[in-house]
């Protein structure tokens, strides 16, 4: 189906032509003032120098050729040129049949879908996840769902840090603890435990005092680096030991992540990528592309275009070391051999700009991508605390991702029982969904880019344009439709009315929007279009409820029409959340 926007637009072109204008001053736009019109059209006003003739001339005429048009109610030549118009109840009633009647409400499937793979993750193992990692998931969960609902194929990857001197400073601590473990014993030969020897308490304990020591003792960060250089080139027992670390912390992190009810496809990381290096780095000098430059070998990434300055891209340091830089190039090469993305999003923190920068100009002068391929970096803003500081705990410190989600959870259960006598378990697993909308809606609201400020007390409000908001405006759409299946209605019986009163005309003229919502959202990277979409139905809606006697209307006909309404609004809502990456409960 073709956007409703698009439909209006060419019913406009035909009168344009047919008054004898050109067709292309047809286009319209939504009414900048709603209290006089739904739809506008300024084309008369751009057509006026062209034509010699004064722009209501113009607009009148154009309002006499649409004298038969079954798409417009009204259609108001006003001074100096406007078109003010008005959709016909009939036509917006067919084209929201249409939109029932088609998969994906009528959204067009591409002709040839795209590959993407979306790198939104990027914790580092044997450390908890904090409120810094919420954004990444958050985002990028919304955007990979966008992505396949527009009929793409996307490829979700964590891009763990698991191979960097961090590694290196657990081993050498577990040393300095136990060195009786037997990954220690040169000469050992067996097999090595399946169990690893420390839990994910413990290991998230030793990686702070490591790297603290290593601050402080020369000597102790000498050991780490050897220890590092040791896994890295291969000793078993170093392996071995590395292997329970990436076991242990990614059960936790998936258990960490699922309560955001996110999902990767991918769970590779730095290692994964570590034996192309050698190569990659050989290919960038037999190119020309890469030389030493005070000792480390770089690759120049500026342009003639730029107006400021874009720093070499380091492939390796003086010692023959690697990077981030190194890794996320290996990365990139990786990815196009396996998987031959025609786009590549990394949803990082819009800091690390310039960094993306010279990695995506570095792998593209080197030959990394096809000129086709699409590298695309998607920053994100900061997420504060009321003070307008980036969020920390009461104590000063960055807050434990799972102990914030915790605090919501209590704060939505609260809130829950409060008022109303809810079993306990049931009020617990409301809770959790509806403090889950409250997180993520709270975060998808803003561009992305922006910084916002964490609030949960305004996050976890049942009013105002927050996630709890639009859940209770569903479970009570869920809660009309269930009163009239229990009275004996039959939901599949209904069928769309043309409107007959303003609130419900205006709730059916938001749900037509669908389409062109979801290829912006798509287009743009911007879960953010989908919130300000399911905002505005919800306000639409709960106007036409609290203005409509749905269930006590006594004409069955109307009745049926605002049955068949109310499910589609259920519908779409319910499929925009779930892009979002939350649900909702069955009541509140």
């Amino acid at each position: 189906m073709k956007k409703i926007l698009e439909v209006i637009s060419e019913e406009m072109k035909k009168a344009f032509r047919a008054a004898g204008y050109d067709g292309e001053l047809g286009k319209v736009t939504a009414s900048n003032r709603p209290d006089l019109c739904e739809y506008q059209c300024n084309g008369a006003m751009a057509g006026a120098k062209r034509y010699k003739k004064a722009p209501i001339m113009i607009a009148q005429e154009v309002a006499k050729a649409l004298g038969g048009s079954g798409v417009f109610e009204e259609v108001d030549a006003v001074p100096p040129g406007f078109l003010n118009l008005k959709i016909s109840p009939v036509f917006l009633k067919e084209y929201l049949n249409g939109m029932v009647q088609n998969e994906k409400f009528g959204l067009e499937m591409p002709e040839k879908a795209k590959k993407i793979m979306l790198d939104y993750g990027g914790p580092n193992v044997a450390k908890p996840l904090h409120v810094g990692h919420l954004r990444s998931a958050i985002i990028g969960e919304s955007v990979k769902r966008i992505a396949r609902y527009a009929g793409h194929e996307v490829i979700g990857d964590i891009h763990l840090g698991d191979w960097g001197l961090q590694m290196g400073l657990i081993i050498t601590e577990l040393k300095e603890r136990k060195p009786e473990l037997i990954y220690f014993d040169e000469n050992f030969s067996g097999e090595y435990p399946k169990e690893a020897p420390f839990t994910i308490a413990e290991l998230e304990e030793i990686y702070p005092t490591a790297s603290g020591k290593s601050k402080e003792d020369s000597a102790y960060k000498e050991k780490a680096m050897d220890a590092t250089f040791k896994l890295q080139s291969g000793v078993r027992g170093y392996r071995a030991l590395w292997e329970h670390i990436i076991r242990v912390s990614v059960a936790d992190l998936k258990k960490n992540y699922n309560k955001l009810n996110v999902e990767f496809d991918l769970w590779k990381g730095e290692s994964d990528v570590h034996d192309l290096i050698p190569q990659m780095v050989e290919e960038m000098k037999a190119g020309g592309h890469a030389y030493i430059s005070e000792g480390a070998l770089v690759v120049d990434v500026k342009e003639e275009t730029d107006t400021k300055e874009i720093p070499p891209c380091m492939i390796l340091k003086s010692d023959g070391a690697s990077l981030y830089n190194t890794t996320d190039l290996a990365t990139i090469k990786e990815r196009m051999e396996k998987y031959r993305p025609d786009k590549i999003i990394y949803v990082v923190d819009k800091r690390q700009e310039l960094y993306f920068e010279q990695v995506f100009r570095c792998a593209r002068k080197t030959g990394l991508v096809s000129p086709e391929t699409e590298l695309k970096f998607l920053g994100f803003g900061t997420m504060n605390g009321k003070d307008g500081k980036p969020f920390k705990t009461r104590e000063g410190g960055v807050m434990r991702l799972e102990y914030l989600i915790d605090e919501i959870n209590e704060v939505m259960y609260g809130k829950i029982i409060q008022n109303r006598s809810v079993p306990d378990k049931e009020a617990r697993q409301t809770a959790q969904v509806v403090a889950l909308s409250a997180v993520k809606y709270g975060d998808l609201s803003n561009q992305a880019s922006k910084d916002y400020i964490f609030d949960i007390d305004r996050f976890t409000s049942s009013e105002g344009d927050t996630g709890p908001y639009i859940l209770y405006t569903l479970v009570r759409i869920k809660s009309i439709l269930s009163k009239y299946k229990e009275a004996g209605g039959q939901m599949e019986k209904a069928v769309l009315h043309p409107a007959c009163g303003e609130p419900e005309k205006a709730l059916m003229l938001e749900l037509a929007g669908f389409i062109g919502m979801m290829e912006n959202a798509y287009e743009e990277t911007a879960p953010h279009k989908v919130c300000a979409y399911i905002y505005d139905i919800a306000n639409a809606f709960n106007r036409f409820y609290h203005e409509t006697k749905i269930l006590a209307e006594e004409d069955e006909t109307k009745k049926e029409g605002w049955i068949a309404l109310l499910l589609l609004t259920r519908d779409v809502l319910e499929t925009c959340i779930d892009l979002l990456g939350f649900s909702a409960p069955e009541r509140m």
